[in-house]
């Protein structure tokens, strides 16, 4: 898709600062971070948004969340994190393809 942004990211057409790659997603920092550690995970497929996942994607995203485990190890904040995906744009999706957000690295307030 050439009006994606992440699509042109995976592309290799417009730089990103990467943290993990295979064939199935890419990770990488997020340009306008809010928490020490943040970082998204998109799939490699365009996928719009979680709206759009089937029984199909369950595969992917679990793997998405396998690499979310890793790398949040690797970079020392396992133990407290939070992944959030915004879906459609009354929940503040700017981006119409999948991504997940990964925040660490302090004391993040809960949603009471």
């Amino acid at each position: 898709m050439n009006d994606c942004i992440f699509c042109r990211i995976l592309a290799g057409e417009i730089p990103s600062k990467k943290l993990y790659e295979d064939e199935q997603c890419l990770a990488f920092y997020d340009i306008q971070p809010l928490a020490p550690q943040h970082f998204l995970v998109i799939p490699k497929a365009h996928i719009a948004s979680a709206a759009e996942l089937g029984e199909e994607q369950a595969a992917l995203v679990g793997h998405i969340f396998a690499v979310i485990a890793k790398l949040t190890k690797e970079l020392g904040f396992a133990d407290g994190f939070r992944v959030v995906t915004n879906c459609g744009e009354d929940a503040g999706q700017t981006v119409k393809h999948l991504h997940f957000h990964v925040l660490g690295g302090k004391t993040l307030g809960s949603f009471n």
